[in-house]
């Protein structure tokens, strides 16, 4: 039986750590998949329980040197504990590496045995505050490969090693053992500032953890109980008062108030709610008070889906990672292979000396560090899809964040996407002695008793004006026609032009109106009696009021809008005029929809907008599939992208999401390797002949470690960025 499994681990530095890791999972009979993030500190890993335990995956990653254990529910990590312990070792060996760079670069021989206090003060830094680098060095060479603790065990030890042997032997009083304890300091500093910075890409998913509410107020037995969220049962009765948190999911029961939803869907504005509709826990009720049935606890709630969600986005790879996989994968072999070389021409061809060529040779294996390129990628993903959560948008995956850049076409669906999906009464035309509401009573009247979504629309309309309904009877549906009824002993027929033409009611003198009341997308239903032509009654389904922007925003970006819709060619051509969109596909079936979809991705990327439930196979055909509704289940299950807020401005939004933060990335990666390209030679010593500039080994640890932290830093800025 297949499992998937969470775990969180300790101790990875750079890109060549995940792919040790990731390496030796892969290999491990039973396990099928595994993908290790270096942002999140987590590992994602699907295994058969008959084969492998979660013992045995474990003892495997702890065997390459590094700490893991099973990652509990919901578990964010702020990195507290990584940076206490960074601060301590990196206290620690400052505290001993200081003297030991004054004396050895400023005071010279001021003190008796001067080389002995500065090797017993060197000794410490290198193999307490340096344990880490030795064990996860280990730990790659046991799986046959090498990884950032690879060169910086190295590097320090050279220079370590030969100064002791300077110290003991040589009597020459060149020693360096400022260059290994400052090299694991600086070190130690980027890797303390690092945690500092990644701790910050996660806070919208904190944010999103810390609204959980403690206590809820449940009524049982007749009495108000307060209790821990945790012991909410499903069905409990649950009572909210003005200023509390809601605790879990649920539908009201009795009451109404307006309740503050932004920190889920990201909609300042707060939402009025009564009997018979859905709250969302961990949301802030504003006003009223109200009590209402749970439906959705623990794990289940809308608030615990999306914070799982956004850490399965933030554990994904996006394929532009796959890159720096690649390359991380060859990259420690051959900057050791150049530090060798590197040793090898300035000992043996250019008779630099011993000490010349090991510190060019030390230089260039701690300059090299691959450290930003593993970050580059999946901090630039955790603070991207974060912002798009605060901003209601849940991007379900890197691949997804990556691919919306690329878009060239956008299909939304018209009914509850560009429209409210919600059919209003538009126009009332009396064509008798009758005045509007006239005509409005007896069409509500007749309608009480028909389960057409047309027939809300009257009966809204109604109530909305608190018109008294009467007595209809001898109700009769005609499907494809319409309604007959009776009101006292006078029938009415309200339905479509075949209805008046089945009992003979002429239209004529209607005809001109109605079909210009059609030719703006709205449906027009006619009352008549026995005898004529009474009145008529226009309905439609509004456009939301941000379509028309929206659609105007991806016109701008240089995105081909498309409306797909089953309505008839007049009508869809009417609403897609008031949208703004220029290309209409009508009279489309829903299983017809994907088709359409595969017609265009002929011609470039395709995303396909819908509510998420009869759109289901466009939204899967599609390249994205971006999925509407405030936190449906549906919603949350289909498409690349949720938009929690129900508005359509947030498509040209996710986009330009994508955009950014794949320029992110893309900068990233230029400088992760271009900071490798220049350094790299520049350590070797090739402008040592010509210009007499050589990169001393503690210059190249500060700029190693300060190349993390400025892709780290980059990555943050995403979080000013206004979409």
């Amino acid at each position: 039986m297949m499992k998937k499994k969470e775990l969180k681990i300790c101790g990875m530095h750079c890109q060549s750590c995940v792919s040790v890791i990731e390496r030796s999972l892969k290999k491990k009979e039973g396990i099928s998949y595994a993908n290790v993030n270096l942002a999140t500190n987590k590992a994602t890993v699907e295994y058969d329980e008959t084969k492998v335990k979660d013992s045995d995956i474990i003892e495997l990653i702890k065997s390459r040197g590094y700490d893991a254990r099973i990652s509990e529910g919901n578990e964010i990590d702020n990195g507290n504990e990584n940076i206490r312990k960074l601060k301590r070792k990196l206290a620690f060996s400052a505290i001993l590496s200081i003297p030991v760079f004054f004396l050895s670069m400023f005071f010279h021989n001021i003190l008796p045995y001067q080389e002995y206090i500065i090797w017993i003060l060197t000794t410490p830094v290198q193999f307490i505050a340096g344990y880490q680098f030795y064990k996860g060095a280990w730990g790659a060479l046991k799986n046959k490969s090498a990884n950032m603790d690879t060169l910086v065990a190295l590097g320090t030890s050279a220079a370590y090693f030969y100064s002791v042997y300077s110290v003991l032997f040589s009597g020459s009083g060149h020693y360096y053992f400022e260059t290994s304890a400052v090299l694991i300091t600086l070190i130690l500093l980027g890797k303390t500032l690092e945690a500092v910075a990644k701790g910050r890409t996660n806070e919208a998913i904190k944010k999103l953890v810390a609204l959980s509410p403690k206590i809820a107020t449940v009524i049982r037995d007749g009495k108000e109980h307060k209790i821990p969220v945790d012991d909410v049962r499903i069905g409990d009765i649950i009572i909210v008062k003005p200023g509390e948190k809601i605790p879990v999911d649920g539908i009201i029961i009795d009451g109404h108030s307006s309740i503050d939803e932004s920190m889920v869907t990201g909609e300042s504005i707060p939402v009025e709610k009564g009997k018979d509709d859905a709250v969302i826990g961990a949301t802030i009720n504003k006003h009223g008070s109200f009590t209402f049935r749970a439906t959705k606890i623990g794990a289940d709630t809308t608030l615990a889906r999306i914070i799982k969600l956004i850490e399965e986005a933030q554990g994904s790879k996006a394929p532009i990672q796959r890159f720096a996989d690649t390359i991380s994968a060859y990259f420690v072999p051959i900057v050791l292979i150049i530090s060798f070389a590197t040793f090898i021409v300035w000992f043996f061809i250019f008779s630099g000396g011993f000490e010349f060529a090991m510190l060019t040779a030390v230089a260039v294996l701690v300059i090299a560090c691959p450290c930003a390129l593993g970050l580059a990628t999946p901090t630039a993903i955790m603070v991207g899809t974060g912002k798009g959560a605060q901003n209601g948008i849940l991007i379900k995956g890197g691949e997804a964040l990556e691919t919306a850049h690329k878009i060239k076409y956008v299909i939304f669906d018209k009914t509850g996407t560009i429209t409210k999906g919600v059919p209003v009464v538009t126009d009332i035309v009396p064509l008798s002695e009758m005045k509007e509401d006239e005509i409005l009573k007896i069409a509500a009247s007749i309608e009480k008793k028909s389960e057409h979504s047309l027939a809300d629309a009257i009966l809204s309309k109604a109530s909305e004006k608190n018109i008294e309904l009467l007595d209809a009877s001898d109700f009769k549906a005609i499907p494809g026609h319409g309604i007959e009824a009776k009101i006292g002993s006078r029938s009415y027929f309200l339905g479509n032009r075949r209805l008046m033409k089945d009992y003979q009611i002429d239209i004529s003198s209607f005809e001109e109106e109605m079909e210009s009341l059609e030719n703006e997308g709205k449906t027009v239903m006619l009352l008549g009696t026995d005898e004529k032509l009474i009145g008529s009654i226009a309905v439609a389904d509004p456009i939301k009021e941000t379509s028309k922007e929206a659609i105007e925003d991806l016109k701008k970006i240089g995105i081909e809008v498309y409306m797909i819709t089953g309505d008839n060619k007049r009508t869809a051509k009417a609403i897609a005029e008031k949208a703004g969109v220029n290309n209409v596909f009508a009279e489309v079936l829903p299983e017809d929809k994907a088709e359409y979809v595969r017609k265009l991705q002929k011609n470039g990327k395709v995303c396909m907008v819908g509510d998420g439930i009869n759109d289901a196979p466009a939204l899967a055909q599609a390249d994205i599939g971006i999925a509407m509704g405030s936190g449906t289940d549906v919603a949350m299950e289909t498409g690349d992208i949720v938009l929690m807020k129900n508005d359509l401005k947030d498509v040209p939004h996710a986009i330009k999401l994508s955009k950014t933060t794949m320029s992110k990335i893309m900068q990233n990666m230029f400088w992760a390797l271009i900071y490798n390209i220049i350094g790299i030679p520049i350590a070797a010593g090739v402008l040592y002949p010509s210009f007499g500039i050589l990169l001393n080994p503690m210059i190249a640890g500060g700029a190693m470690a300060m190349s993390s932290v400025s892709v780290v830093t980059n990555s943050l800025l995403l979080k000013m960025k206004k979409l």
